[in-house]
């Protein structure tokens, strides 16, 4: 038996924890919260459909230019996760400032900051926490932290659904506690056992480096583009389905369930592989999750009733995450030495995909053809692409090194 192995649950407990929790904040609240108080603030007169679509894109960008600044803290990817939490706690405590006749530009640009906040979240947890868990050669445990999203997700989504009768700003002091909380417990967890030497990119050894063969770089660039795609794929029924199940039914404690529902999906289905397919093929995993998704952006298109929806969100759910995994675990394996700037690459391609969404769903306008309305269109092209990068991604798969397991 390896001398460390009776010590590892102990020692790498605080590593997913942190992970996880920081994802749930980040991701949950920061990035994904926004959808499901859309329709609310558009209730409560605080917010029209055209600014809800303006304040998105605003995220949308902010994620961009988040994903593209990570690698500022390649080196202390520890400290850039604080910071980042503790970003993502304080814009959104400032969105229960806004009212109806509040300056246009500050709705913007808080959705802008936690967009760049909740990007720096998902690099920084990732490059510190896979390369944390590497290092105690408990490298599959890693995947654990992903089902923090949609956890958070749900929760965000359970209080907006329980609560969604009070006012939308009530909603955001409840969430931003919740992250607040959630940044502190980081903040002990991290510290609990790493100490100052926790504030430094964990990088493998000579020997664990050689274990885990890197990618070429075409082969990286190949990962960057269907990553971006997967942006592209996800991002209408991530942003619309709970403004699509409020136009079927006006009752939040109807239509606000669709959004509870994506977010338990996508943590159940990241337990289900980090459980049952540790040491499986990861770019399958994520054509697998690929293909899926395709079904799930395409039901919409076909059916239009409130079970189409639910089935939508469980699809689409059900798989983001999951892709989302694979893809930033590959990254790793890629640079097994510092993967945090190839992961900020990736997740620069995501932020550019989810970007042009809204773009398409902009430039077709409000005519309809072909029964296709322009959020019908883009789901079509989406489900397309989907359909080819998961294709591409089945067919070019080739053994994926493992993580070295304790003796």
């Amino acid at each position: 038996m390896h001398p460390a192995s009776a010590e590892q649950p102990a020692t790498i407990r605080p590593i997913v924890g942190s992970g996880l929790v920081a994802l749930a904040v980040a991701m949950g609240i920061g990035r994904f919260a926004f959808t499901p108080l859309m329709p609310l603030m558009i209730r409560d007169g605080t917010l029209s459909p055209a600014a809800g679509a303006e304040w998105a894109a605003a995220n949308y960008g902010g994620y961009l230019v988040g994903a593209l600044t990570a690698s500022w803290f390649a080196d202390d990817p520890r400290r850039g996760l604080l910071v980042s939490l503790l970003g993502v706690a304080l814009t959104t405590f400032a969105m229960a400032a806004i009212e109806a006749g509040t300056v246009p530009l500050l709705g913007l640009g808080l959705r802008a900051a936690a967009g760049v906040f909740s990007a720096w979240a998902l690099v920084c947890a990732s490059g510190w926490c896979l390369a944390e868990l590497a290092r105690r050669r408990s490298g599959e445990a890693g995947a654990w932290i992903y089902t923090g999203v949609g956890l958070g997700i749900a929760l965000a989504g359970l209080l907006t659904w329980v609560g969604g009768r009070q006012p939308a700003q009530w909603l955001w002091l409840e969430l931003g506690t919740l992250a607040g909380a959630g940044a502190l417990f980081v903040r002990a967890q991290s510290a609990t056992r790493f100490g100052s030497a926790g504030t430094r990119a964990a990088r493998l050894t000579e020997r664990e480096a050689s274990a885990t063969a890197p990618l070429t770089r075409s082969r990286q660039l190949s990962l960057v583009i269907c990553y971006g795609t997967f942006g592209f794929g996800y991002i209408v029924p991530a942003t619309f389905l709970p403004s699509m199940a409020r136009a079927l039914a006006p009752d939040p404690l109807v239509f606000g369930l669709t959004w509870p529902l994506f977010g338990l999906a996508a943590a159940l289905s990241v337990a289900a592989v980090a459980r049952f397919l540790t040491y499986g093929s990861r770019q399958r995993i994520w054509a697998l999750a690929q293909g899926v998704m395709a079904l799930g952006t395409a039901l919409p298109l076909f059916v239009q009733t409130l079970p189409a929806i639910a089935v939508s969100a469980v699809l689409v759910g059900g798989t983001f995450m999951v892709a989302t995994m694979a893809g930033l675990q590959l990254a790793r394996e890629a640079r097994p030495d510092n993967p945090t700037p190839l992961l900020a690459r990736m997740t620069a391609a995501f932020a550019a995909g989810q970007i042009a969404g809204p773009l398409l769903v902009r430039a077709i306008g409000s005519g309809r053809w072909a029964g296709w309305d322009a959020l019908g269109w883009t789901g079509a092209v989406a489900t397309l692409l989907l359909i080819l990068s998961a294709a591409w991604l089945w067919r070019t798969e080739h053994p994926a090194p493992e993580s070295p397991r304790p003796a």
